[in-house]
């Protein structure tokens, strides 16, 4: 592990590509918060993955969509020390795939209130924390969406892709509001990646039936789509903001 560089809050890191960043995030020398909603298991696990590497880390449940369970994962995030960064890594597709027209409408709410409330609620409390404006010392927002908001997802999760769409002009709009009050926000938006996303829809094969359709010939792996959130946190991208990075292989 590296020298510390100050917490890092990471939403949504008990498995996946959160627990990927969250395991990166701590080799580059941050102590990490890893948020986690119901997976407490997967989230002890990336805890334990940190922890034997010589890093520093906690597990904090909360439910990102939720105000009250946002102030209290900062609090608890800053007894791990000085807030440097937040990575809004949490997300759902709500395990369904199909036209829109078939999906539940309390299905379409939760996903709703997870990929769009939520990092509206994180974005607005790490502001709150970071911004020179209001008392902070600066820092950075990493969000995460998804290329499915290139073509829409049509078919398959059109409610998914749209959430990432918001997640977009958040990235965009928020990073201008807050340059001049010294917090970046910028964006990765991974591709097919070979994580549990599909399999819980009910489609485990999925990543390896898009693969003949990407230039690079595969879906990624959670890790690389951490070494693009790892860059953008690093010096070497300091003069960015409001960029959308995709993970995609070229697709």
């Amino acid at each position: 592990m590296s020298d510390h560089r100050g917490v890092i809050l990471v939403t949504g890191a008990s498995r996946g590509i959160g627990a990927a960043i969250a395991r990166r995030c701590a080799q580059d020398g941050y102590a990490v918060a890893v948020n986690y909603a119901s997976d407490s298991e997967g989230a002890r696990q990336t805890v334990a993955a940190i922890v034997d590497a010589g890093g520093t880390a906690e597990a904090i449940d909360a439910d990102v969509s939720l105000a009250s369970d946002v102030v209290r994962l900062f609090d608890r995030a800053a007894e791990l020390g000085m807030l440097a960064a937040v990575v809004n890594n949490a997300g759902i597709t709500g395990n369904l795939i199909g036209p829109l027209a078939e999906v539940p409408s309390e299905i379409l709410q939760r996903v709703a209130d997870v990929n769009v409330v939520g990092p509206l609620l994180v974005c607005g409390e790490a502001v709150r924390r970071l911004s020179t404006r209001l008392g902070g010392t600066g820092g950075q927002i990493i969000n995460i969406s998804s290329t499915a908001v290139k073509a829409g997802s049509p078919g398959t999760w059109v409610h998914y892709a749209a959430t990432k769409g918001a997640v977009d002009v958040l990235t965009v709009g928020l990073a201008s509001e807050v340059g001049p009050e010294g917090v970046r926000v910028n964006c990765v938006a991974p591709g097919s990646t070979h994580t549990g996303l599909h399999a819980a829809a009910g489609m485990p094969d999925r990543t390896a039936r898009l693969s003949p359709g990407i230039p690079l010939g595969r879906a990624a792996e959670p890790e690389e789509v951490a070494a693009a959130v790892s860059w953008l946190l690093s010096p070497e991208a300091s003069y960015i903001t409001g960029a959308i990075l995709p993970v995609s292989g070229g697709r």
